[in-house]
């Protein structure tokens, strides 16, 4: 169904990768993998047309219809959410027109017979091809999609300018999603969405019958859609029949395989060279030296591709502190509406304890945020009290902390400045563990995207002597590996943890209890997150 041939890019003079041959059939569910930086996006902007600066060939066949999802949703204002909608299939567009057109055509009491039977002949063509485009249930589809992405029915006819910029980018993604293409590419399709969003995407993906090609940070969210995945890495393109978890295993069995094969390799071409050495000199050994010397000279080296620096930093040990890290007795916050209050949740009471690692989940809007900003003291609560306990240092992440640093500095500069008793040595190696490595931490903050500003700060974040922290969705912006190096940092964090995130593998990790925030109240599962999804199950 699409074919890469012997694909060739560069970028910025130099080689982005090459050789890249890569077929995906129809109905496959296909993921791409690789660190950022190694051309994802670049290839999917080449497969869809808007990048043609390659050499070798992309092909696939004249009818097939394609839809691209991409974080880049550009302006849209001017209609509502359902008209954004149903203006995804331009084609679909066009035959209703003809077809209304058709329809005052034949409306004329004055048509000649002959005409009308040429309207009527050519109105037959329009209308299978109308119908096999979904045209005539495209109203009620884009209706399913839209609500299951989290868009109520009572804001579909909502101008779609009032949305935020994460519900516009849920509005882009049902636009594709209803064309029901045979290949959809999808440029990390759950950013912005809360879990019970993520799950129904998943479901939806899982039952397209046409081919899937994306990206996406989320791992679990890969294993659960994707039966095959391209890794770009290293300037070249893998392929691995499996999902994502096949995908590490057989990753580093193959690397495996290389690292032998190499060191064989360099065993031989030893002896080899030893031997020319010995007996180059000697006229009874020339022909047998004179052959090794051409043996080496064809030998194709194996290559073993770099693989990712793995740094050992230990994070200082933050003081002890009280075992009540917070106490929150009759706890209420409510937001003044037009008319009287929006209950966010009341009555909490609760103790979070030394060395809680605790989970606030629920739906997007639901207050997750609320509760932790009332917990730190970034908002005042409506009632009740939160205690911190003695000798507890907070330290708070959210997406706003972006607002704190400074663009002028460089990355450097901008650890020196919260951590100035550290050393350089230290610091370097503190960003290196969160993937700064060489010159990267000589960056200016103002070019830093919002993965590697996320990591700069969870890395301050963790060297503070912080003992309590609170994360609002670290994982944003964060790919697969940075994902990794937060996890492995918070498993080895010697405090108690209070966070948000919509990462599966994240919570199943690290999840000790939950607090749930859902219709005004918090529900409070003292087990981990398999516990919290079986007691909500049973609900």
């Amino acid at each position: 169904m699409l074919s890469l041939s012997q694909l060739n890019k560069m970028q910025g003079g130099e080689l982005l990768y090459s050789n890249v041959s890569l077929q995906i059939y129809a109905g496959e569910k296909v993921g791409l993998v690789g660190p950022n930086g190694t051309g994802k996006t670049t290839l999917f902007r080449m497969i869809i047309g808007e990048d043609t600066t390659y050499e070798g060939q992309i092909s696939f066949p004249e009818k097939l219809r394609m839809a691209y999802f991409s974080q880049n949703v550009g302006e849209l204002a001017g209609k509502s959410a359902l008209q954004v909608v149903l203006s995804g299939d331009e084609k679909v567009e066009r035959l209703q027109k003809e077809l209304s057109v058709f329809e005052n055509q034949l409306a004329d009491p004055e048509l000649d017979p002959d005409k009308m039977n040429e309207i009527l002949i050519k109105m037959g063509d329009v209308q299978t091809e109308f119908e096999k485009r979904g045209g005539y249930d495209l109203e009620s589809r884009a209706e399913e999609v839209l609500t299951g992405l989290g868009i109520m029915p009572e804001e579909h006819h909502k101008d779609i300018g009032e949305f935020s910029g994460g519900w516009k980018m849920r509005i882009a993604l049902a636009r594709v999603l209803v064309i029901k293409p045979d290949l959809i590419i999808m440029d990390e399709p759950t950013n912005y969405l809360d879990m019970e969003t993520i799950l129904w995407l998943e479901e939806w993906l899982k039952s397209f019958e046409g081919a899937i090609f994306m990206t996406t940070h989320d791992r679990e969210f890969m294993n659960s859609v994707c039966n095959k995945i391209v890794e770009v890495a290293n300037r070249r393109v893998t392929v691995y029949s499996g999902n994502y978890d096949f995908y590490e295993k057989e990753r580093a069995i193959r690397r495996g395989q290389l690292v032998s094969e190499a060191k064989k390799q360099k065993e031989s071409i030893a002896k080899d060279e030893d031997f020319i050495a010995r007996f180059k000199a000697r006229a009874s050994h020339a022909a047998q030296v004179q052959s090794r010397v051409k043996k080496l000279e064809k030998i194709q080296l194996v290559d073993v591709p770099d693989e990712e620096q793995s740094i050992n930093f230990e994070f200082p040990t933050p003081p002890r502190g009280g075992d009540d890290v917070v106490i929150v007795k009759d706890l209420s916050k409510k937001w003044p509406k037009n008319e009287g209050e929006q209950v966010v949740f009341e009555n909490l009471n609760a103790t979070i304890k030394r060395q809680d690692c605790l989970a606030v989940l629920g739906v997007n809007g639901a207050g997750k945020s609320t509760l932790l900003k009332t917990i730190c003291g970034h908002t005042d609560a409506s009632s009740g009290s939160v205690q911190i306990g003695p000798s507890i240092k907070v330290g708070y992440f959210s997406q706003f902390s972006f607002d704190v640093l400074d663009p002028n500095r460089t990355v450097l500069e901008e650890t020196q400045a919260a951590l100035s008793q550290a050393s350089d040595g230290y610091l370097r190696n503190l960003l290196a563990c969160f993937l700064f490595r060489g010159e990267d931490v000589l960056k200016k903050v103002r070019h830093l995207s919002g993965g590697e500003k996320s990591r700069l700060i969870l890395a301050v974040l963790l060297s503070q002597n912080n003992n309590f922290l609170v994360l609002d969705e670290p994982t944003n912006h964060l790919d697969i590996q940075s994902r990794e190096v937060l996890l492995q940092a918070l498993k080895k964090f010697d405090g108690t943890i209070v966070f948000v995130s919509h990462d599966r593998h994240f919570l199943r990790e690290l999840t000790k209890k939950v607090y749930e925030v859902d219709r005004n109240k918090v529900t409070i599962y003292p087990g981990d997150y398999h516990y919290y999804l079986e007691k909500t199950s049973e609900a």
